[in-house]
């Protein structure tokens, strides 16, 4: 049996279904929706023939060249999903790019062998575009800011175990927001990738609750927030940390002496310009002889500036101001869990 699903099903009512991406390896890697595994129907040597013979002698032509490589392949189609959906219910949705003769064929194979499989209308294109559309609609957001070095990742999961919603932005994008925010994290998705990721983290929340997500700008490392999230981001209700300096000092002491002094060498040379020769040349000098809160300084002074720039282009959102004299994140929660009745109300909220 064979039945078509549009993006909205897939996201809101898919459940756990198993979910085939029959595009070649090669468009996988690029971005796949989110738990998705690939059961290529051509390899990408094999779909660059079939372009190539679609374009030169029209679509009867590309069809034969596409039964010639898959022909041979149809028992290995079967064994692959037999062996991923080994006990479990034998209902699959599958997809291509545009949901069109790739996944109709496999979905055709994947009935006769007794399974139920669902083609998504319209393909991954279709969700890609639903998601950027998408993404950031729905659960109201409250964003916590603060310079940097305030403890604003910490706090948010600290928020998580006092049983709000929270998304950490730089979780997914693994990347931690600044020149060194790469350190220590795993490589970063494809912009695509991150998206996806983004967007599936969203539709999992209770849209009768905010979500608690950390003030950001567009790009985090090389990857980019789609922009209605962003959008709706830089107008939601603004809760902004005070920490002091020399508390900030210390925390970014701990989160960045332990890595390799060439690796900080290298991402500071990326602001060099920014700080200026004289600061830049001191910084390097406090690095390489191990002194890390006197260069952590300097660098902290032009990020100070950075944010305070921020705020005054995004001037136009909601504000609360909190002072704290610690970097203790789970203090800092239980302050802002205790006024988070107030900036519900004052914010306009509708939440249950």
């Amino acid at each position: 049996m064979v039945s078509i699903v549009g993006p909205e099903w897939l996201f809101y009512e898919r459940k756990d279904l198993p979910l085939i991406d029959v595009r070649s390896p090669s468009e996988f890697l690029q971005g796949h929706l989110p738990r998705a595994v690939n059961i290529p129907l051509f390899t990408d040597e094999e779909r660059a023939v079939v372009g190539t013979r679609y374009h030169d002698a029209g679509k009867d032509a590309a069809l034969l060249v596409g039964l010639e490589f898959a022909g041979a392949k149809l028992p290995d189609y079967v064994k692959k999903l037999n062996k991923l959906i080994k006990g479990k219910n034998r209902e699959i949705i599958l997809y291509c790019w545009r949901g069109g003769m790739r996944s109709a064929s496999l979905a055709w194979l994947f009935s006769t062998a007794g399974y139920h499989a669902r083609v998504i209308e319209g393909g991954y294109k279709a969700c890609r575009s639903y998601i950027r559309q998408h993404s950031g609609k729905g659960s109201p957001m409250l964003v916590l800011g603060g310079m940097t070095g305030s403890g604003k990742t910490e706090i948010l999961h600290e928020l998580g175990r006092l049983r709000e919603q929270i998304i950490d932005l730089e979780e997914i994008a693994h990347n931690r927001g600044s020149v060194f925010g790469h350190l220590g994290q795993l490589p970063q998705p494809t912009n695509e990738q991150f998206e996806n990721n983004l967007f599936d983290a969203w539709v999992k929340l209770d849209p009768s609750k905010p979500v608690w997500i950390e003030d950001e700008s567009r790009s985090i490392g090389a990857v980019s927030l789609p922009g209605p999230f962003f959008e709706q981001m830089k107008r939601s209700q603004l809760i902004l940390l005070r920490v002091p300096f020399n508390v900030r000092v210390v925390r970014l002491c701990k989160d960045y002496a332990g890595f390799e002094k060439n690796s900080l060498l290298d991402a500071l040379g990326k602001i060099a310009q920014a700080i200026g020769g004289q600061g830049i040349a001191d910084a390097q000098r406090h690095i390489l002889a191990g002194n890390f809160a006197p260069a952590i300084m300097l660098v902290l002074a032009y990020y100070d500036k950075t944010y305070q720039k921020a705020m005054l282009k995004y001037n136009e959102r909601h504000v609360k101001e909190l002072n704290t004299d610690t970097g203790d994140p789970v203090y800092n929660a239980s302050l802002l869990k205790q006024i988070l009745p107030d900036i519900i109300v004052n914010a306009g909220l509708r939440v249950i």
